[in-house]
């Protein structure tokens, strides 16, 4: 094999060598640095806020959002946490202003959002990589969610409780 042959061959497993290195230390860069922010949220996993009075349930809130009271956490990292539904938005993500902040390399930043609608809790992805699924089916547009019915997030699971 002529020598300039395998010159260029030493000099491409070379560069090809620092691109890898410099892939795996971005990525691992990245890593840490995503692992870091979620972290300094502080208290997200308390509880979203106050109970609903027990004045407030007559009358004022349709029928089925009565019947929700909680969204629990059944499996991944906040397991067994119990955030109030109290009528206002839950969104869910990475992102340290979400309301509940999940450190899972398989949700985004701002993966879904719980919000009342017309009545009933509904679940609604926000553009997520790996999706949101509700049961067993893929969400693509605002969903009603039934109590008990598994909402998926990455590796969390979540359920409306009475």
């Amino acid at each position: 094999m002529p020598e300039i042959v395998q010159t260029v061959a030493r000099f491409g497993f070379l560069v090809l060598l620092w691109l890898f290195v410099f892939a795996a230390a971005r990525t691992i860069t990245r890593d840490l640095l995503a692992q870091r922010r979620p972290a300094a949220a502080g208290p997200a996993a308390g509880p979203v806020s106050a109970p609903p009075a027990p004045g407030n349930r007559g009358g004022a809130r349709p029928q089925a959002a009565q019947a929700a009271q909680w969204l629990v956490v059944t499996t991944g990292e906040l397991q067994g946490r119990r955030f109030v539904l109290s009528g206002q938005p839950i969104s869910i993500g990475r992102a340290a202003d979400s309301t509940i902040v999940i450190r899972d390399d398989f949700a985004s930043s701002r993966h879904a959002r719980v919000v009342p609608m017309d009545g009933q809790w509904v679940v609604e992805d926000l553009g997520s990589t790996n999706g949101t699924y509700l049961g067993r089916a893929r969400v693509t547009r605002p969903t009603p969610v039934p109590l008990g019915v598994p909402i998926r997030i990455g590796r969390s699971s979540f359920e409306l409780r009475p």
